[in-house]
């Protein structure tokens, strides 16, 4: 308890570190463990415990948001902001459209491929085509969401090794 209290400088809080470092130490022994040092445990539980505590204290020092004037207050994260969610939302159907055009073949390759992570030969086992056809059907595909990008005016998110097709 001393310890504890010289630690956390407060006899309450003190008080609430021992009683949970012997409910740890009693669970550990009543789970069938044996324990050749007890006392050792016991101080080093209550001393993790002290540095959680610390640690938490740290985090919750903060002032509070709502607190602040609306210019000082954060922004939330751009990918938060409903303009951002909104467009996300309209590319990704976009997406998902321009993938449903898609001649049903081509459109299950190209899922099975890059939505499945099959490789081209397991593609081909699958379907009963060759991996030619498989990679054609890709490479179709891939165009098609490049057209997307380009019309939507979105960076990039094909690597310019995804038009050559994974043959893995």
């Amino acid at each position: 308890m001393n310890f504890c209290a010289r630690m956390v400088r407060d006899r309450d809080a003190a008080a609430d570190v021992v009683q949970e470092s012997y409910a740890r130490v009693l669970a550990v022994r009543n789970a069938g463990q044996a324990i050749p040092e007890p006392r050792a445990l016991l101080h080093q539980t209550a001393r993790r415990l002290i540095i959680d505590r610390h640690r938490r204290a740290a985090i919750r020092q903060h002032d509070d948001l709502d607190s602040l004037p609306e210019a000082q207050q954060p922004a939330a994260p751009a990918h938060l902001e409903p303009e951002s969610v909104y467009a996300h939302e309209q590319h990704a159907l976009a997406f998902a459209a321009v993938i449903e055009a898609l001649p049903p073949r081509c459109r299950e390759a190209f899922v099975l491929n890059r939505f499945e992570g099959m490789s081209h030969l397991q593609v081909a086992e699958h379907m009963g085509i060759s991996k030619n056809m498989v990679a054609q059907h890709i490479i179709r595909a891939v165009l098609a969401c490049k057209a997307c990008e380009d019309r939507l005016g979105v960076p990039a998110i094909w690597p310019q090794s995804a038009q050559r097709g994974r043959s893995a």
